[in-house]
């Protein structure tokens, strides 16, 4: 067999979704036609996409929103499986994960719709149920017991960049690295049998720079941070995770989390209730759950510390963790 017949290359794919990019990584012999995979890939985030955006009227999710309280509703086989596992992690979380917080997202300028005070006000005076004492699934149908706006912002990037990757292996490729803003998932290894490599992005609002590298193996990364997405009121910026107690955004909490875990949905979801749980209650959650998270904090000289917790996260003093078949 010849040299040329054997040869593997890079292949770096990406297109439009959510608001943002996604992008696939992978290496293939020579000859491969990467067009049916992109098509692919771009046609798995889109179909994400149209089921549970909140941009777009007639999602799926939305459909879910608008059905009033005690319908039976059908929905696709994909939204039901991000429901269901928000569900799950909102009841391990104690609801600081909550998917039933959409009119707080809207209301405060994080959805399609600019801020609005009346929104706010209203968003801050209701009494709450989290979503999983609301919202019952039973077979492909979805009920909601008492009313409630769905929002799946802290779960479906993660979501999209699992379906990146099943697409991949549908493809037969083994090997990858994909991800949508931020939130990566690696298949495999590198054809030099090395792990993907990861930057833990520093919480910079004005400049994207590592805090730390990961190694990945069959692995995923997800952070949520304060430094991306805010709204500044009076002078103060505050962060676009939502506070569940409140109906507001956190006041206080870590700079970022960022967790590793089995997908890049339970990741994401988990960046998020550690960062409404903060660093105390938050890393004994982590603890307790068997999870990996780095809490990056922000020290009164605007210097950074960071908490870890697990097995890839030590001590801030590791500047490289490792994170081998997850």
């Amino acid at each position: 067999m010849s040299k040329m017949s054997t040869e593997m290359v890079r292949h770096a794919l990406n297109g439009p979704t959510m608001g943002t990019r996604w992008s696939a990584l992978f290496f293939a012999p020579n000859g491969f036609d990467p067009s049916p995979v992109h098509a692919a890939l771009q046609a798995s985030v889109d179909e994400v996409d149209d089921q549970m955006s909140t941009w777009k009227p007639d999602s799926d999710l939305m459909r879910l929103n608008a059905a009033p309280v005690g319908t039976q509703v059908m929905v696709p086989d994909r939204l039901r499986e991000v429901l269901r596992l928000g569900l799950e992690i909102g009841r391990a979380s104690g609801g600081a994960f909550d998917i039933g917080m959409g009119d707080a997202v809207t209301a405060w300028g994080f959805g399609p719709e600019a801020a609005a005070p009346e929104g706010i006000s209203a968003a801050m005076a209701a009494t709450r149920r989290p979503a999983h004492e609301v919202l019952g699934i039973d077979g492909d149908q979805v009920r909601k017991s008492s009313p409630i706006a769905l929002d799946l912002n802290g779960i479906a990037k993660g979501y999209g960049v699992d379906r990146l990757a099943e697409t991949l292996r549908d493809h037969g490729i083994a090997g990858a690295l994909v991800g949508i803003d931020g939130e990566m998932r690696a298949l495999g290894l590198r054809p030099d049998g090395k792990a993907w490599t990861i930057a833990v992005e520093a919480p910079d609002p004005d400049r994207r720079t590592p805090h730390s590298i990961l190694a990945l193996q069959d692995a995923a990364v997800a952070t949520s941070g304060d430094y991306r997405h805010w709204v500044e009121v009076q002078g103060r910026r505050l962060s676009h995770t939502m506070d569940p107690k409140r109906g507001a955004p956190l006041i206080a909490s870590p700079a970022s989390v960022t967790v590793v875990a089995r997908t890049c949905a339970e990741a994401d979801a988990w960046a998020t209730a550690l960062m409404v749980l903060g660093p105390d209650a938050g890393a004994a959650l982590a603890r307790k759950r068997g999870l990996d998270a780095l809490f990056l904090l922000r020290n009164d000289d605007r210097s950074t510390r960071g908490v870890g917790v697990g097995r890839l996260f030590p001590e801030e003093s590791a500047a490289i963790a490792s994170a081998e078949g997850r």
